[in-house]
């Protein structure tokens, strides 16, 4: 059994989230400080050097996943797909060296289960993830779910001290208080699901007599979704607004690349259709 394959599981807004705060972190030292600090790991990075990676599990489907393989295959780097039963003839199982079944079409029965990816990575040859061994490609267990609960991020970011849209995003969730959270923040409000994703669950609320029925609508699609929890958050709904993203790797040595911004603005239902690099009308 290999012990140096990598669990590679893709989720770019997440990364740029996260990576983020380690930016913030890596560049409030003075130069001074950081020096000190890269001399004091580097005793650490040479005797705890890692295995070079034989192997690679891309825990995603699609264009993205494709382009991971096709970048694992210039380095020498075999590859290994997962897949569900809705996606077995899919272009990331042709391009990958091996292909694992993940389980049924609903994605929180294969793309979304976590047992189901790392039973994948085991079968695969690898050994189990972050505590048990498996080279995780991505940020640690516990930012992904700090990120991946919209709530838990936005708490972070305002202790942060960084700017957040008005809104209400505690856990109180009685119909009653949520309403009258609206009226505080006053119309047009966005309703979110706090761990929602592409979308799903989002109502756009004009007015308090919309409330009602789009706060239980977007609690009943959050709930049937994917992610299976119903806990809505309430924005202050921003009417023609920009959307830029800000690329940014980090890793656990302090190291920080950044990738420039793109525009991410043209969008259709809530998902994007173009993203243009650099941000037109951006300076930063």
């Amino acid at each position: 059994m290999p012990s140096s394959m990598a669990l590679l599981i893709l989720r770019r807004n997440l990364h740029g989230r996260t990576s983020s705060l380690l930016q913030a972190s890596l560049f409030s030292r003075s130069p001074e400080a950081a020096a000190a600090a890269a001399a004091a790991e580097a005793p650490k990075r040479r005797t705890s050097e890692p295995k070079p990676i034989e192997k690679i599990l891309v825990a995603n489907r699609g264009e993205i996943a494709c382009r991971i393989m096709r970048t694992a295959r210039r380095l020498g780097i075999p590859t290994v797909a997962v897949y569900s039963d809705a996606d077995a003839g899919a272009l990331h199982v042709r391009s990958a060296d091996e292909a694992v079944r993940i389980g049924p079409a609903p994605a929180r029965l294969s793309y979304l289960s976590g047992a189901s990816i790392v039973d994948a990575a085991l079968r695969a040859g690898a050994q189990l993830c972050e505590e048990n061994g498996l080279t995780f490609i991505g940020p640690p267990a516990s930012a992904i779910g700090d990120m991946g609960d919209k709530s838990a991020s936005k708490k972070i970011m305002g202790s942060a001290g960084v700017p957040l849209v008005p809104g209400y995003h505690g856990d109180e969730q009685d119909i009653d208080f949520m309403r009258s959270e609206a009226e505080k923040i006053g119309y047009p409000i966005l309703i979110k699901p706090t761990h929602g994703g592409g979308g799903k669950g989002m109502r756009i609320v004009q007015s308090a007599n919309e409330f009602v029925d789009s706060f239980l609508g977007a609690q009943r699609e959050a709930a049937a979704a994917s992610f299976g929890l119903d806990k809505i958050l309430l924005e202050k709904y921003i009417t023609r607004p920009r959307h830029i993203e800000v690329q940014i790797f980090g890793e656990k040595h302090g190291n920080v690349l950044y990738l420039n911004e793109r525009d991410c603005s043209v969008q259709r239902r809530h998902q994007k259709i173009i993203e243009e690099a650099p941000a037109v009308r951006t300076a930063f």
